[in-house]
């Protein structure tokens, strides 16, 4: 992934498809508790930037984040926060070194993804820090050709599940058609849009996590290594 690939707006199209992926807890599993971690520091945050009680700060954190996708959106709207300031002491501040290491089987199902076929694409709501911090601790970010990210420093944000935001992904990755678009996502809310756009969208399901009782797309797995079976055609000869 080149370092400039952030600011990927007007990249030619080239005719692939475009698989695009979700990076927490779908490159990683939800078991690495990145999620927990990241709670923990909003949760400080709201507690000690806008001078509540530890239970205050929970509740609308959580408010926040249902409402709006993003805990960072409700206090840039409703509180005036500096959306860099929070990544640094939120994203940025996670020990991520210590929790997620590099996984060969997500390795080998890239690896095995037919890159003369399709184009492999980051698609995250994190800040582009946080993203690129996660596929370097993976090793993985070779395989990708670039990232779509939830830009802090440009508000009001743009963020899945938000239709701009995946007219945003295709922009960048520079695919015209939603018949070529793919998507896996560990968000039944994110997934329910791209197949409402059009987009090929797999969920994902973990292993432990309650299944929805009304799929949010057509496919859904409970494994990334499931894509094979899934989408046989994207992958080298031999390898699905």
């Amino acid at each position: 992934m080149e370092p400039d690939e952030a600011d990927a707006n007007g990249v030619e199209s080239s005719g692939k498809k475009v698989f695009f992926f979700d990076i927490d807890n779908c490159l990683y599993p939800k078991s690495a508790k990145v999620h927990d971690l990241m709670a923990d520091l909003i949760d400080k945050y709201f507690a000690a930037h806008l001078s509540l009680p530890w239970e205050d700060a929970v509740r609308l954190h959580k408010e926040y984040f249902q409402n709006y996708g993003l805990a960072i959106e409700g206090l840039v709207r409703h509180h005036q926060i500096d959306p860099l300031e929070y990544n640094a002491k939120v994203d940025d501040a996670l020990p991520l070194d210590d929790v997620i290491k590099p996984r060969p089987e997500l390795k080998r199902l890239l690896g095995d993804i037919d890159r003369s076929k399709v184009k492999l694409w980051l698609f995250t709501n994190a800040y582009v820090n946080h993203g690129r911090r996660v596929v370097r601790l993976l090793e993985v970010e070779d395989f990708f050709d670039g990232i779509t990210f939830c830009n802090y420093a440009s508000v009001p944000f743009v963020c899945k599940p938000h239709s701009d935001m995946y007219r945003k992904a295709m922009m960048e990755a520079g695919v015209k058609n939603v018949e070529d678009c793919y998507f896996v996502d560990d968000s039944y809310n994110n997934c329910k849009q791209a197949h409402e756009l059009g987009w090929t969208t797999t969920h994902l399901v973990e292993e432990g996590v309650k299944v929805p009782r009304t799929q949010a797309s057509k496919y859904q797995i409970r494994h990334l290594d499931e894509l094979r079976i899934v989408f046989p055609e994207l992958f080298k000869s031999g390898t699905s």
